[in-house]
């Protein structure tokens, strides 16, 4: 569940950029036209969202890492 709330907010952050750079093609610095900022607000938000999601996977467990460069070693007390 909460990996896929993240991918979707991946992904919803790449369309955000997408009609940002469509918006700054239409737009041509129109001063009038907000919706380039508009756009900018709406990915900031969802990246804001994105980093405290992560922050909530990683402190509650939910989120972690499989590296096999950092497979922790049996302590010598354990045997």
């Amino acid at each position: 569940m909460l990996k896929g709330l993240i991918v979707l907010l991946m992904i919803a952050l790449v369309v955000t950029l997408g009609a940002g750079l469509y918006f700054l093609m239409i737009d041509q610095g129109d001063v009038k036209k907000t919706r380039l900022v508009n756009s900018l607000r709406v990915r900031v938000g969802i990246a804001g969202t994105l980093m405290a999601l992560i922050a909530y996977g990683v402190a509650t467990g939910q989120l972690g890492h499989q590296s096999p460069w950092d497979a922790r070693t049996p302590s010598a007390s354990a045997e």
